[in-house]
């Protein structure tokens, strides 16, 4: 059975089908009540300091979840419709771009170091878990986690 995740509370829900009921609707959060939860290939477990952010195919942020104000200091309104990388400044090793490789591939990328520099705001030290969206939409979940300066992706 596929896991699904919500991207506004972070709730894990387990079910059979994909959509709600006869309707080719993307399934809600039971929780929240959020308008659709992302799928999740494999059980992911995100932290409780975990950020959620969505992004459409164009890589522009469509809704912010539990964790993105505390990490950011954006509020959702502060950031919708604007594309991720004028939003978070996000800055990955080797100068790299995750969150292209994964709008192009549609695939998943797992726990990469990664600078966050919300708006010009002081650089915050993340780990990276980004999620491609599998339906017709495209789009994407992208889940940072911060961590303390000089930590390890494992710790």
């Amino acid at each position: 059975m596929p896991n699904f995740i919500c991207p506004n509370c972070g709730d894990r829900s387990v079910s059979t089908e994909r959509t709600a009921g006869f309707r080719s609707q993307a399934r809600g959060c039971p929780k929240c009540g959020f308008g659709f939860l992302f799928e999740l290939l494999d059980d992911y477990y995100p932290a409780p300091t975990a950020a959620f952010f969505t992004l459409d195919r164009e890589g522009r942020l469509i809704a912010t979840g539990r964790g993105a104000r505390e990490l950011t200091g954006l509020g959702e309104l502060d950031v919708i419709g604007r594309p991720v990388g004028e939003v978070l400044g996000l800055e990955f090793e080797n100068g790299d771009d995750h969150v292209g490789t994964a709008l192009e591939w549609g695939v998943r990328v797992l726990g990469k170091p990664v600078v966050v520099n919300a708006e010009g705001d002081r650089p915050e030290p993340a780990v990276a878990d980004i999620f491609p969206a599998y339906d017709d939409d495209g789009g994407l979940l992208l889940v940072l986690t911060p961590r303390q300066a000089g930590a390890t992706e494992t710790e």
